[in-house]
């Protein structure tokens, strides 16, 4: 069950990251720039599985991002890496490194420069089927906020 709007969902330890996340989900995520006040949003799936190694498993993304009233295509690729710990190494599809994940205490903070800006990065399990992530971004270049819901399919 989903919180309130507005309001955290409950943490819910799991014992392994990536075998957690491994399967399809759906996504629904709110983006608004907030100097402009601008929103849109995403609406896709996403799948965790290995990659042709069986090493890392990829997190593939693909949607539709509408944004300023336009549809628009949408997909992203990620691998992430476990470790024995329970937790795991995320990187870029090139493998750029992005930011560690642990979700055995059922939330995870991770901090990601990119540039001159600055992504803060929340995940939260709400339970064995649903997790959110918080994206807030700011710097120079951009000041936004993305809220993704992921609901096991």
């Amino acid at each position: 069950m989903s919180p309130e709007p507005g309001r955290p969902p409950v943490r819910h330890p799991v014992p392994d990251t990536a075998a957690y996340l491994t399967g399809r989900w759906s996504i629904e995520r709110t983006v608004r720039d907030v100097r402009s006040g601008a929103a849109g949003s995403f609406r896709g799936t996403a799948e965790f599985r290995p990659d042709d190694a069986g090493e890392v498993l990829l997190h593939v993304e693909e949607g539709e991002l509408t944004w300023a009233g336009t549809a628009h295509p949408a997909s992203r690729t990620l691998r992430l890496r476990p470790r024995p710990d329970g937790g795991a190494e995320v990187s870029f599809a090139d493998g750029r490194p992005f930011h560690d994940l642990d979700l055995r205490r059922g939330r995870w903070h991770t901090v990601h420069p990119c540039a001159a800006d600055r992504y803060d990065g929340t995940f939260t399990v709400a339970g064995p089927d649903e997790w959110h992530l918080e994206w807030r971004v700011g710097g120079p270049a951009k000041e936004q906020l993305l809220r993704s819901v992921y609901r096991r399919l």
